[in-house]
């Protein structure tokens, strides 16, 4: 066996190989850290909440769970309107949901399928606080003790807690006993939420504040399935007389109340969209991405007047398309004069090109704005050389052509950096070459030097594509209606509408849509092939 060769640490000469390889590499991972952590954090995590967004719903089934339990088995084939239940959970989680003022966040969401529940959230809103306070009154009426604080402390509290509040400076938060769990299992439920939110929201204590009528409703319902509960610490007789008298109580008609609050809960669409949009995720966004819906029948068309987001996204290609199109027309003369004039006049050219960068974006589509339009400078000049009559100026804002004329000059130095980076590095000797051979101006062009310059117009095709097709401050001062892309429609729903769900679906569908065509341009061309120079 062949002896091994040593290095100077004592090691074999391959252990110390693979050492200071290992040590390399945790140098160069230790330099690119802060670039990961950057890129991890300002592009990974935010596309990540993005992709979350449009399919999360959590909101429907964390502000009315109690709602969305009780319409589990509702069949609205069979009852048109769910039963009294559903509406007594409904008004206990509305109560609970309008004390933490997030009521009009459900009804906002819920809006977004189907119109008006917004207002029927706000109107119940103002009107459940007194839901139910005749049967609150009748409790009353039996024993005055069931309005008193210290009964229901009596009642629902935990003796620890009990204990630890009488010498805590602060007091401790609320412990429902594991005993009025089992005796009152919606009274507990509801009434800790009653003491939750009086801590936490209101900064009371529920030893001084009489509970919600929503409370007594509960309560009523639980002495009606158990007429004879038994909780160690109530006080005598309390129980055991209201389980005796509730059954010759008046009930409340918790479905009458919210109807006459707004005739909309006595509609099925109403409590067909919460049971549809209360599983806490959703395919509803990318559907009405694609101007589909989802309805408890299943998925259908949108309505006609309603379709816009396809038109949109095909607008947005199109032109995207177009406008990248123009600056590879416009662009490469420009980049082939940079690269082929002296050095002097090609700098103070380049200058030139740049020139945009040093103002603003805003100021540059303004500018377009006061020149397209039809009293402005361009159709003033045509009008002046006769092109066209007083009468007959041309339409080129608010439409696409502006849109496409304005981004197209903004896009224009993005396709030409590239092409001319590219094209320097084309000896001019090739040209000279292939016409001492005989080929005409033009064979010398196409034949040789165009198939040189393909990868600089691969860059800038790229990079003017995807920056179009992401713009929306441009297409939203020259656009008009038939100018805009889908990225006026993603700004919209963040910053007017605030529906982020929709507007995370969308830039979703853009971004595959992006990644896809990327990929083909790899298949087809081969990414490969796009240079920046050298």
């Amino acid at each position: 066996m062949a002896e091994q060769m040593m290095a100077a640490d004592g090691r074999t000469l391959k252990s110390s190989l693979n050492r200071a390889l290992r040590r390399q590499k945790l140098r160069a991972l230790l330099l690119i850290t802060p670039l990961l952590l950057f890129i991890l954090i300002t592009f990974v995590v935010p596309i990540g909440q993005m992709l979350f967004r449009s399919v999360e719903n959590q909101i429907v089934g964390d502000t009315i769970p109690r709602t969305v339990e009780a319409l589990a088995d509702w069949d609205a084939a069979t009852d048109p309107v769910p039963d009294e239940d559903v509406f007594r959970a409904f008004a206990a989680d509305m109560m609970v949901a309008v004390e933490e003022r997030i009521h009009t966040r459900l009804g906002s969401r819920l809006n977004y399928e189907t119109a008006g529940i917004s207002s029927q959230f706000r109107r119940s809103g103002r009107d459940v606080e007194d839901m139910g306070e005749d049967l609150t009154a009748q409790f009353t009426a039996l024993d005055p003790a069931w309005q008193d604080p210290a009964t229901w402390i009596a009642l629902m509290a935990d003796p620890d807690w009990i204990a630890d509040s009488a010498t805590a400076q602060t007091e401790p938060a609320f412990i429902i006993s594991d005993a009025a769990r089992d005796a009152l299992p919606r009274t507990a439920d509801i009434y800790a939420d009653f003491a939750r939110v009086t801590q936490v929201i209101n900064t009371d204590s529920p030893t001084e504040e009489q509970p919600w009528n929503v409370v007594y409703i509960a309560l009523y319902q639980d002495l009606i399935a158990n007429p004879a509960p038994q909780i160690a610490g109530a006080p005598d007789g309390l129980l055991g007389a209201a389980g005796a008298a509730v059954a010759g109580f008046v009930a409340p008609d918790m479905r009458a109340a919210f109807v006459d609050s707004d005739a909309g809960w006595g509609s099925t669409a109403t409590w067909q969209t919460i049971q549809t949009y209360s599983p806490a995720y959703t395919s509803s966004y990318f559907l009405n991405s694609v101007d589909l819906k989802q309805t408890p029948d299943g998925i259908e068309i949108a309505p006609e007047n309603q379709q816009i987001y396809v038109k949109l996204f095909i607008r947005t290609l199109i032109m995207s398309l177009t406008i990248m199109v123009s600056c590879i027309l416009l662009g490469y003369p420009v980049a082939w004069m940079l690269a082929n004039l002296p050095s002097r006049q090609a700098n103070l050219m380049l200058i030139l090109v740049l020139l945009p960068f040093w103002t603003s974006l805003l100021v540059r589509t303004s500018a377009w704005k006061v020149l397209l339009q039809q009293q402005g400078v361009i159709n003033d000049l045509l009008v002046w050389v006769g092109l066209v009559g007083d009468e007959s100026r041309l339409t080129m804002i608010n439409n696409a052509t502006g849109t496409i004329i304005a981004m197209t000059h903004i896009l224009l130095p993005f396709m030409i950096l590239p092409l001319y980076s590219v094209m320097k590095t084309i000896p001019p000797s090739y040209l000279r070459a292939a016409k001492s051979l005989g080929a005409t101006n033009w064979t010398a062009f196409w034949r040789v030097y165009f198939p040189q310059s393909v990868p600089g117009i691969g860059a800038g095709s790229i990079l003017v594509f995807i920056l179009s097709i992401g713009y929306y401050i441009t297409p939203e001062i020259v656009g008009g209606t038939s100018g805009i892309f889908i990225s006026n429609r993603i700004a919209y729903h963040i910053s007017s509408s605030l529906n982020w769900g929709l507007a995370a679906a969308l830039g979703t569908i853009l971004l595959a849509v992006v990644l896809a065509l990327y990929w083909a341009y790899d298949r087809i061309v081969g990414i490969d092939n796009v240079k920046l120079g050298g």
